[in-house]
């Protein structure tokens, strides 16, 4: 059935007509600071619209689950402003030339898909659908390409972009819209997403229970933030096992409840007046910018090293020593309390995962790829680009890189950071909570046995000697 066109609006004791639209919600759970969204109020009618791709679940399932669970706080605040949440499930291009058609409506507003997804294919989709596809850019610090360098480049050194930055005037967050509801509603399939569920198996409840989800909630979370941590953050954050030291939003900002442009206009207040953590603060935000900007330049950086000489360099593809350590049983603690974390709780201490990754591309040889793409399926907060670059950093080969001959060691890094070994006991002690959730969370099939701590594959000392070695024939 197509639906009406055209919707009935009441404004005070007026009655006009306005044009249906759709807004697609795309990794934009919020209704605070949403480009499209007042886009789309400006020009008619709006039905929300939220597409759960099968594929995204399949690559990405901690990240779908993260987004599926921040879905039903999503629809009851549309309805607190009269209006309602449509969920399809499907290929997007599918979905959008479907519910064009069936609602006639007239314009399709959504923001870009990078770095999440490809915009490949949408516009003549909506254009099947009998309507008309608008981008609009996501609510980053910066639009893209609009800092550069003197020569008209990108940065590629993290210190002079976040300095560029700091001179730049950033955009005030858009307020929440007033809504127009349309006449006729579509058929919704409901805000559970199966296919994230059977790809996570026993994990999916595990994970919730780390999760708290909804934009009330994100901004719940950054006053915790700014009341408590926030003088203490510049030191206390690379602590693995202090509670509550950092913002806890990466999760919130990757699935979209909470935008980088509303923190930092919540932080200025406590930045302008020198507060203590503020700019680092500010300055890690400003990290996940970085990340952006350099993959908007380089889109194949998930792929690709960075540095062009890498592509000869003789990382080990996947094998047993990989499987090992995603599986938390490399029997190195701070190595496998980290992997255990991320697989339990869909996120992994920064510190922590700085160690787990030199571990694995510089003691174990691995190809960074390797470790890309399992954080990728685990991470509720996953972000390609933060991801990508991340991963090339601690490897050796990305932007802004930390020098291949800077090893992390685990053991040292754990007596720095984990000095009574708090974190570590917490996810390897066989009675502690965490160890005890990852054997619920964890396959049936790695058969898991808390009391079973295997031995490294090799010594420290060796994968550190290995590694320099090989950066050694790379340079020859």
């Amino acid at each position: 059935m197509k639906l009406s066109a055209r919707s009935r609006v009441v404004c005070g004791n007026t009655q006009e007509n306005a044009m249906t639209v759709i807004c697609w919600f795309r990794r934009v759970l919020r209704l605070d600071d949403h480009p499209a969204l007042v886009a789309a109020a400006e020009d008619g009618a709006v039905i929300p619209l939220v597409i759960l791709d099968p594929a995204e679940a399949r690559a990405h399932p901690a990240s779908a689950e993260r987004q599926a669970l921040s879905l039903p706080p999503l629809a009851a605040a549309l309805e607190r402003l009269g209006s309602r949440l449509i969920v399809r499930r499907g290929d997007p291009a599918e979905v959008l030339e479907a519910l064009a058609r069936q609602t006639g409506a007239s314009v399709i507003h959504a923001t870009t898909g990078f770095p999440f997804a490809s915009d490949d294919g949408l516009e003549a989709a909506a254009e099947h659908g009998g309507a008309r596809l608008q981008l609009h850019p996501l609510a980053d610090l910066v639009p893209r390409g609009s800092v550069l360098t003197g020569s008209g480049g990108v940065y590629k050194v993290f210190s002079p972009f976040w300095k560029a930055v700091r001179q730049v005037q950033i955009a005030p967050p858009l307020a929440v819209p007033k809504l127009t509801a349309p006449e006729d509603w579509p058929d919704s399939d409901g805000t559970d997403w199966p296919e994230a569920r059977a790809a996570m198996v026993r994990g999916w409840d595990v994970l919730a229970r780390h999760t708290r989800p909804g934009e009330d909630e994100a901004h719940a979370r950054l006053e915790e933030f700014l009341e408590g941590p926030l003088p203490d953050y510049k030191a206390d954050r690379d602590l693995p096992w202090r509670p509550r030291a950092t913002s806890g939003l990466a999760d919130a900002l990757a699935c979209g409840e909470i935008s980088a442009r509303r923190i930092w206009a919540r932080v200025q207040p406590d930045y302008q007046q020198g507060a203590a953590g503020s700019e680092h603060f500010l300055s890690e935000l400003c990290w996940r910018e970085f990340a952006r900007e350099l993959m908007a330049e380089s889109p194949d950086l998930d792929r690709t090293p960075w540095r062009e000489e890498w592509t000869r360099f003789p990382w080990r593809g996947d094998n047993d020593d990989a499987e090992a350590w995603r599986r938390g049983r490399t029997g190195v603690p701070m190595v496998d309390a980290g992997m255990r974390e991320m697989f339990v709780t869909g996120q992994m201490h920064n510190r922590v995962r700085m160690i787990t990754g030199s571990y694995l591309t510089k003691h174990l040889l691995t190809d960074w790829k390797v470790g890309l793409d399992w954080f990728g399926h685990c991470l509720s907060d996953w972000d390609a680009a933060s991801n990508a670059m991340n991963w090339q950093w601690v490897a050796g080969c990305g932007p802004d890189a930390a020098p291949y001959f800077r090893v992390f060691n685990p053991e040292t890094q754990a007596e720095k950071f984990d000095a009574e070994a708090q974190y570590r006991r917490y996810w390897l002690d066989p009675d502690a909570e965490g160890a005890q959730a990852f054997a619920e969370a964890a396959p049936r099939a790695w058969k898991i046995d808390l009391q079973d701590r295997p031995k490294p594959a090799l010594s420290l000392a060796e994968g550190r000697q290995r590694a320099l070695d090989a950066y050694q024939g790379l340079k020859s």
